[in-house]
């Protein structure tokens, strides 16, 4: 028997004392990688997920006739929205691709209409979503120390992370193949080389779902995503081998992929707070809500690139109330990324868009 779906409170989140003191510290460690790419570069770039392989177009159908519990927020009644996915790597220097790392898709759903998140403009819903179901560290302040390890090595050695990131590579097709593949491995270099067309991608940390607490999931599902599943770009040549991949399959791709919900069902064995923890599918299954489709297109037209790598921003704390983000990870991801986002459009002179139905 399936267990009843956990009730959205405020009592779920748990505040540590020194949030501020950690955000204060991201904010400062995203200042030295934001800083040293705008110079090196001549623009500034994001502070995490700064390259992009693709800029894909589309629409998603919010199905019709969902149970109560999973007609929430966005998906309370069916309807068509145009959305925009945005291919990345999650680092926050441009790298040749022959430094592999996780993969990151950010979607911008237009048209979502209901009261809105704090300082949340436009009407549209960001998800922002990695192709593995954990976060690599507990919380903001293991993220911290990590972020103050990238922000030391941003632009730097490129000759010497590329070595480091085949022998990563190396180390995490060994512990994968007994079944214990390191997000922590794969953030530093390690994550193998996969075509970001057959990826399935998790939002890791928790959200509101309207009365309950949901994470996110998007599943490709037409036989042109996932016959790419599993298949390794070779970028040992090309610096972007990758977005020259996912423009070439991208001429020809008729892409579709399921957009699910898994609600929070037991907040011990789906823990609010801590990232690294899978909510296993037996105990709490995803359910499809919406269907996102597109056509064959151009994914790195210069009216793309424009349009949305450089005059938009994706937070999760851009869209609906309903949709609040939850978890110290997420919490501390609102200050910094509206400080990345606002040094970007004023060193640019670019300020940012958002899109209209």
């Amino acid at each position: 028997m399936t267990v009843a779906p956990v009730r959205f409170s405020p009592d779920l989140e748990t505040i540590k004392p020194d949030e501020p003191k950690v955000i204060a510290g991201l904010i400062d460690q995203f200042d030295v990688i934001l800083d040293r790419t705008a110079k090196d570069y001549g623009y500034a770039v994001r502070s995490v997920h700064a390259k992009s392989h693709g800029i894909i177009e589309g629409t998603m159908i919010v199905n019709d006739g969902l149970p109560p519990e999973f007609a929430q927020g966005l998906f309370a009644g069916a309807g068509e929205h145009k959305v925009y996915l945005r291919l990345s790597t999650n680092a926050g220097d441009i790298l040749p691709d022959a430094i592999s790392l996780p993969r990151g898709l950010a979607i911008k759903v237009v048209g979502a209409v209901g009261p809105r998140l704090p300082g949340a403009d436009g009407d549209s819903q960001d998800f922002v979503m990695v192709n593995g179901p954990v976060f690599q560290a507990p919380d903001a302040e293991k993220f911290l120390s990590s972020l103050k390890l990238l922000a030391r090595t941003t632009d730097r050695m490129e000759g010497t992370k590329t070595v480091l990131s085949s022998v990563l590579q190396t180390v995490n097709q060994g512990l994968a193949a007994v079944g214990v593949a390191s997000p922590t491995i794969q953030s530093l270099g390690g994550a193998p080389n996969l075509d970001p067309l057959g990826e399935t991608y998790f939002s890791v940390t928790p959200f509101r779902y309207g009365d309950y607490v949901a994470k996110f999931r998007l599943k490709p599902v037409s036989a042109d995503l996932t016959q790419r599943t599993g298949t390794l770009i070779d970028a040992s040549v090309r610096e972007d081998a990758i977005r020259e991949t996912v423009r070439a399959e991208m001429q020809e791709t008729r892409g579709e992929w399921e957009f699910q919900v898994q609600l929070c069902r037991d907040t011990d064995a789906q823990p609010i707070e801590d990232p690294t923890v899978e909510w296993k599918e037996e105990d709490a299954p995803f359910v499809t809500v919406a269907t996102v489709t597109a056509v064959p297109q151009d994914s790195w037209s210069d009216d793309k690139v424009r349009k949305v790598d450089e005059e938009m921003r994706f937070s999760v704390w851009t869209g609906l109330a309903a949709h609040q983000p939850l978890g110290n990870i997420n919490r501390a991801r609102k200050l910094p990324y509206e400080h990345s986002a606002q040094f970007r459009a004023t060193f640019n002179g670019c300020p940012f868009h958002e899109p209209q139905q």
